[in-house]
């Protein structure tokens, strides 16, 4: 699952290389607006012509994209880091496959890492039924609930919840690197 994530996290990461040298911050509103010089960014990287990225760039996806990530000061991850940093790497991968595979399992790890930060919490795994457990017809049937008792938990969680501090990520927000420019990657 990871290894495949870290494929379409190389992927977008080759296929937006240098977006950031596009985006424009417009403040002439209370909330400043970014905006995304699409022209720019395809004339400069040679891909005038190209429909499929013309098609991305125009959906509603990549509003939301540059919305989310264009920000020049918020949290950063490891798909700034990609497009920022291993722009080489990436072009000097593209004609040797093993190579790629290793950056691509190293990502995984990342994202792995990432999901996981505490390795030595084991999951409770689900034993596997026995043979021959579908052939039983002596399991009971489930019982009903009792709706009482369930509010009762619902409220004693809510109480709880309402004296607990609330949990907040520790992501600190910095400045995001822009990266190389999009010319250098016709």
């Amino acid at each position: 699952d990871k290894e495949v994530r870290a494929i379409f996290l190389r992927l977008f990461a080759q296929l937006f290389q240098g977006y950031r040298s596009c985006l424009q911050l417009i403040r002439i509103h209370a909330e400043p607006v970014i905006h995304f010089h699409k022209a720019a960014f395809l004339g400069q990287r040679g891909l005038i012509e190209n429909d499929f990225l013309t098609k991305v760039l125009n959906g509603m996806a990549f509003a939301g994209f540059v919305s989310e990530r264009g920000p020049p000061f918020r949290t950063c991850d490891l798909f700034d880091e990609l497009v920022a940093f291993e722009v080489e790497r990436i072009k000097a991968e593209e004609g040797n496959p093993p190579k790629m595979i290793k950056h691509v399992r190293e990502l995984a790890e990342q994202l792995l890492k990432n999901e996981n930060p505490n390795p030595h919490i084991a999951f409770q795994k689900v034993p596997r039924p026995t043979e021959g457990s579908h052939l039983r017809v002596h399991i009971l049937p489930f019982p009903r609930i009792n709706e009482g008792r369930v509010q009762e938990l619902l409220q004693e969680g809510l109480a709880r919840s309402q004296g607990a501090p609330t949990a907040t990520r520790g992501d600190k927000k910095c400045v995001v690197p822009a990266g190389p420019p999009v010319g250098m990657f016709i």
